[in-house]
């Protein structure tokens, strides 16, 4: 039997086969950008597990153009409790799905601050028991780029890099929106530090992860975060 796992994100869609040890095959990952090219680059199987926070148009597109590729289609929805996680919402279906398989994936035994850098900016404290202790979202340094300039012109969407006192403009975009994050960050650090009495174990996913982790303490880099609490989700529920 073959099974694969689909992350439906904002811009993007990963996907991987589940091997029968559990483990994820190759990544693929496709823009969903104008158009339905996406669509056609899909895979076939015996079984999908989709787990998606775009659009309700796009998860329907992605829906309806597995159905002949695959017999059986498992939807996956975030759970107040699975396996060691205990989710910290009173109404979980309000948690992103994208956030419960990413701290899923990484409920191992120790404390763990887990950091999603995509549209948005999430944050979630999971405890040494698999409880989660609640989180924060905020916008991601890209996504603060663009607001920035759709409402100023002349301040550029992309570009410049970082430094503690920029000297350009660029620079200095990229220095204070990317600044930004890594401040919440490692406040989070210290606030998780005071609540759980040890600094959790810091892991980092996202695609816009890579331009912070030069500036990071030291963490782990899992960007297939959501795809592996898939695999746990299907280890739990299906297999």
């Amino acid at each position: 039997m073959s099974t694969w796992l689909f992350d439906l994100g904002n811009t993007r869609l990963k996907c991987a086969p589940l091997g029968d040890d559990g483990r994820l095959g190759a990544v693929r990952a496709l823009a969903h950008g104008e158009g339905e090219a996406w669509l056609q680059a899909l895979p076939s199987g015996e079984a999908a597990c989709i787990a998606s926070v775009a659009s309700e148009a796009r998860r329907v597109a992605l829906l309806e153009a597995l159905l002949p590729r695959f017999a059986r289609l498992h939807r996956v929805a975030t759970e107040a409790a699975l396996g060691p996680l205990r989710i910290a919402y009173p109404a979980p279906q309000r948690l992103g799905v994208d956030r419960f398989l990413a701290m899923l994936g990484q409920c191992d035994g120790q404390a763990v601050l887990v950091v999603g850098v995509g549209t948005a900016l999430t944050l979630d404290l999971v405890d040494a028991a698999g409880r989660h202790r609640g989180g924060r979202i905020a916008p991601s340094p890209q996504l603060m780029r663009q607001a920035l300039h759709a409402r100023a012109a002349q301040l550029p969407e992309r570009g410049g890099a970082y430094a503690e006192f920029a000297d350009d403009t660029a620079d200095a975009l990229a220095s204070g929106c990317e600044g930004a994050a890594l401040a919440l960050i490692e406040r989070s650090l210290h606030a998780a530090r005071d609540l759980l009495g040890v600094t959790p174990a810091l892991r980092l996913h996202g695609g816009g992860g890579e331009a912070l982790r030069a500036h990071l303490p030291a963490h782990a880099w899992v960007p297939d975060a959501v795809l592996q609490g898939l695999a746990c989700w299907h280890a739990l529920r299906i297999a």
